[in-house]
């Protein structure tokens, strides 16, 4: 556990560190290496599998655009109608209006993915805000530099803090920290 926490601490800290350039081409090689070594879980895919069929009734193979919307639902994905109508337009080539199993598969799984880096990037929040206040904090990125052994000045723990603060509060919310991602890893 301590070996796992701190591997993920310090990649945290590293790409919310490290320069543009730098993150985007490791985060490229990472996720490379991550989809060469597994697509979705087992349980991932029986859960598409399900969701799907349930609104298959008649095992024909395919969904309309309703059942689409519904089956997305009922894999925990809230769309709005424009964003269901421009995979529906991404997916259905032919016009058809319906939604075939592979294709359906392979939108979920990449959304599926999605998810997980949202998730991975919430949990490496999480370890930031160890005081869990919602914010991170100059003490809160001091408390990480010295657990990792990098002996990071006070100025440049606040250079961190005011390049990713938006709201000028001088903290780190949530969404500060996403878009931190979102501009160098994502």
């Amino acid at each position: 556990y301590q070996r796992r926490v701190h591997g993920t601490l310090s990649e945290c800290l590293f790409f919310f560190v490290m320069s543009k350039s730098k993150a985007q081409k490791l985060h490229q090689q990472m996720q490379e290496k991550k989809k060469a070594a597994k697509g979705p879980s087992e349980e991932q895919m029986a859960e598409i599998k399900e969701a799907f069929d349930m609104f298959d009734a008649d095992k024909s193979g395919f969904i309309d655009a309703k059942e689409f919307k519904t089956a997305m639902r009922a894999l925990g994905f809230e769309t709005r109608k424009e964003e269901v109508q421009r995979m529906l337009d991404e997916i259905d080539k032919d016009g058809s209006g319906v939604i075939e199993f592979h294709d359906f598969f392979r939108l979920m799984s990449s959304k599926m993915a999605d998810r997980n880096k949202h998730d991975d990037i919430l949990d490496c929040f999480k370890l930031f805000d160890n005081d869990e206040t919602g914010k991170i904090s100059a003490s809160n990125l001091r408390r990480i530099a010295d657990e990792l052994g990098d002996p990071m000045t006070d100025a440049e723990l606040q250079q961190m803090i005011v390049q990713a603060d938006r709201d000028g509060d001088n903290l780190i919310n949530h969404e500060e920290f996403l878009n931190v991602f979102r501009k160098f890893v994502l």
